[in-house]
């Protein structure tokens, strides 16, 4: 006897369609093929047991399940339950016709329970696709998959449920959710807000700039100067998450397993703080069983850096393509993924090994030499794809113990929000560009070059400062989004001077100064 039943593969961050085969014949043994991993071929007493204790007697017949195609990879324990179903299909419990239209994933206890699986919703979206009439997930995953409109979703509890659900002997009413009605009814709630910061007005602009052309930052600053502090109120004033960006976001975190239990669509943009010990792999993605790293991770988010020097450089580095192009191909030995990486930079580092060069009471005790040296484990070509570099200082006293309230977060993300819509407007019929940080060199030409006045400051600056021509680009891109929280459809003289004065790095002179 040969029964089918349908589950699904994670690829990346989508989902193709498997077919489990279970076929019964004469003889003793159980064997699976069809690329098994160690968690596939250890199903075997998960199943059997859990089949016991639903009442299910494992047939005494000699057992090959096939899992197609079988060329792709199968991995982890999700595969449980369409194995489950199909021996007990062989037993004649359950019919062929009732399995045909049903996509089954779970990880099975001892028990029969079903445990919860990571990538429901990009399953769903693949059964949604495929014409499935349904498909049976976990209950700690029913609101995830539901999220996927036009196809019943059910959740399930146990083995014993999902085949009297499929002999027709119980119902089970699929889970509903309105999408779009739950997104606009979620709102975000922060526990930190910019108005808590005290002083550093420049620092704050150089924020709500990055933020409203999508733009990388880093801050440089001795200890105690409040970088870290600012970087996490990053997302207060960050435009809100689309739907279309929250689905991605979701399908990410989902194939990740970073997903809550019960939780449906992100609502709030990533913000990730990964380790200065952190590995190339972790940070990239990929490894023996492929996974998004923290950039990918931080996809329509932020990814904060802090003690930007001390990650190793060969973490640093593989960051650079991913930065411009804003997605990360993973190519090994097995197999090629491609996993989304639209980040925003935000890092964070002190400007010598002691921590104390440019402070203004106390003095730098590092050798000569020492602050370039340290300068210099950040690469020229990393630095140049960093639009805004800004110098903190730390706050005075009078400052610290003033109790007026700074601007607060809600009136910064409104300018945000603001500068951000020009921008949608402005590249509407352009594919992939959503911001200025996202801007060729053609649309620069086109919607950044400045007057004649702003172009003979941008000249100096590049003469006097010796820039790259990226460096030229990102004065440009910020250039442009200055002009736009101005409401400006011009870029002008003052639009260019302030860009130019958020490459404090470029400055040759830069760590000499104060010496």
């Amino acid at each position: 006897m040969l029964i089918k039943t349908y589950a699904a593969a994670v690829c990346g961050i989508d989902a193709i369609p498997v077919t489990v085969e279970v076929s019964s014949g004469k003889g003793i043994g159980y064997v699976i093929v069809g690329l098994p991993d160690a968690a596939v071929k250890e199903s075997y007493e998960r199943v059997r047991s859990a089949l016991h204790e639903s009442g299910i007697d494992m047939p005494r017949h000699h057992i090959v399940i096939n899992m197609s195609p079988a060329d792709v990879r199968k991995e982890g324990s999700a595969y449980d339950l369409p194995i489950a179903i199909g021996i007990a299909a062989a037993t004649g419990i359950i019919s062929s016709a009732q399995l045909d239209g049903y996509m089954l994933m779970g990880e099975l206890s001892l028990d029969g329970h079903v445990l919860p699986i990571k990538g429901a919703l990009p399953m769903a979206i693949m059964a949604r696709a495929k014409g499935f009439k349904g498909i049976l997930v976990p209950q700690a995953n029913v609101s995830e998959a539901a999220v996927v409109n036009n196809i019943n979703v059910y959740g399930v509890d146990t083995l014993r449920e999902v085949v009297d659900f499929l002999i027709g002997e119980s119902a089970i009413e699929p889970t509903v959710i309105n999408t779009r009605e739950e997104f606009q009814r979620a709102h975000e709630f922060f526990d930190c807000d910019f108005s808590d910061v005290k002083g550093q007005e420049n620092v704050k602009r150089a924020f709500e700039v990055a933020c409203a052309g999508g733009h990388n930052i880093l801050l440089v600053g001795p200890p105690g100067s409040g970088k870290s502090m600012m970087a996490k109120r990053l997302p207060t004033i960050l435009p809100p998450l689309t739907l279309q960006e929250a689905l991605e976001t979701t399908k990410i975190h989902s194939v990740a397993g970073k997903l809550s239990r019960g939780s449906m669509l992100m609502t709030h943009r990533p913000f990730r703080s990964p380790h200065h010990t952190i590995s190339p792999v972790a940070l990239v993605g990929g490894g023996a069983n492929p996974m998004p790293g923290e950039i990918s991770l931080a996809h329509n988010g932020v990814l904060f850096l802090d003690e930007f020097p001390e990650f190793s450089r060969t973490v640093l580095e593989v960051m650079r393509q991913p930065l411009e192009d804003r997605h990360i191909n993973i190519s090994r030995a097995k197999y090629s993924i491609d996993y989304p990486a639209g980040f925003m930079l935000v890092a964070s580092m002190n400007p010598c090994p002691c921590g104390y060069y440019n402070h203004p009471t106390k003095a730098c005790t590092c050798a000569p030499g020492a602050v370039q040296k340290y300068l210099n484990r950040i690469s020229g070509p990393l630095l140049d794809r960093i639009d805004i570099q800004v110098e903190i200082l730390p706050v005075a006293f009078e400052e610290i113990a003033s109790q007026k309230k700074g601007e607060a977060s809600e009136d910064i993300r409104r300018r945000v929000i603001a500068a951000r819509q020009v921008q949608l407007d402005r590249f509407k019929d352009e594919k992939n560009v959503y911001c200025n940080a996202m801007m060729s060199s053609r649309l620069i030409t086109q919607y950044a070059r400045p007057d004649d006045e702003g172009l003979q400051r941008l000249k100096q600056a590049m003469t006097r400062y010796d820039l790259s021509a990226r460096a030229y680009d990102r004065i440009l891109k910020v250039a442009r989004t200055i002009a736009d929280l101005d409401g400006s459809e011009r870029v002008s003289v003052r639009h260019i001077t302030e860009a130019i004065g958020y490459r404090n790095l470029d400055r040759g002179d830069w760590a000499n100064k104060g010496r």
